[in-house]
């Protein structure tokens, strides 16, 4: 390509990123803290925790639960290391598309937590918006079961969602780029902190042990 042609993006990157740390900066680091509080507890007590979302925020689900069940491993080969009972309501295609087939696209995740959810498990729903209705219905039938219901959502309110989960992370833009890359740095805030908990309370155990 002739050097005269190429465009330079640099201004557009710029910008991207610039806002992308505005976003960031504008976390609050308390709620976050929250979450870790109410995922430890879940951990602790062997409860299930539900992640989910559409799009964009389906990956980031599936992200969170991999990096929830593997990520926050001390030592993988340990069988008797207790784990996190995580699973994302976006895995099961086969389960998404028969009740979206059945009922309606609203349904896929409702549906699929009243086969699961139970008392004090956590549900956690991605969403740029906040006013997607799968993520309504799913969230005011965790609410009903009383499980703890957390969102990380966008668009500067958060929209409908925001106002009926027990703890929202808003993150402060409309654009879906920001709203899901923050998703994602939310997800590994979160697990990060839980590893260094985990592994700080495994290390005091074993100084016990060996006093």
């Amino acid at each position: 390509m002739n050097k005269k042609n190429k465009t330079n993006y640099n201004k557009l990157i710029k910008s991207y990123i610039q806002k992308l740390k505005q976003c960031i900066d504008s976390l609050d680091t308390k709620k976050i803290n929250s979450i870790v509080n109410i995922l430890m507890n879940a951990y602790a007590h062997n409860k299930h925790v539900f992640i989910l979302g559409n799009g964009g925020s389906a990956s980031n689900a599936s992200h969170m639960a991999c990096d929830l069940s593997k990520g926050t491993l001390q030592k993988i080969c340990d069988d008797k290391e207790p784990r996190f009972r995580v699973i994302s309501l976006t895995d099961n295609v086969a389960v998404m598309t028969a009740f979206s087939n059945d009922l309606s696209y609203d349904d896929i995740f409702v549906q699929q937590l009243r086969n699961l959810v139970n008392k004090n498990d956590v549900v956690i729903s991605l969403s740029a918006s906040g006013n997607s209705k799968n993520i309504i219905k799913a969230i005011l039938y965790a609410n009903k079961c009383s499980a703890k219901t957390i969102g990380f959502f966008g668009f500067g309110t958060g929209g409908k969602a925001a106002k009926i989960v027990d703890l929202p992370i808003i993150i402060n833009s409309y654009d879906y780029g920001h709203c899901e890359d923050v998703q994602l740095i939310l997800n590994h805030i979160i697990t990060t902190c839980i590893a260094k908990i985990k592994h700080s309370h495994d290390k005091k155990i074993n100084n016990e042990k060996t006093k």
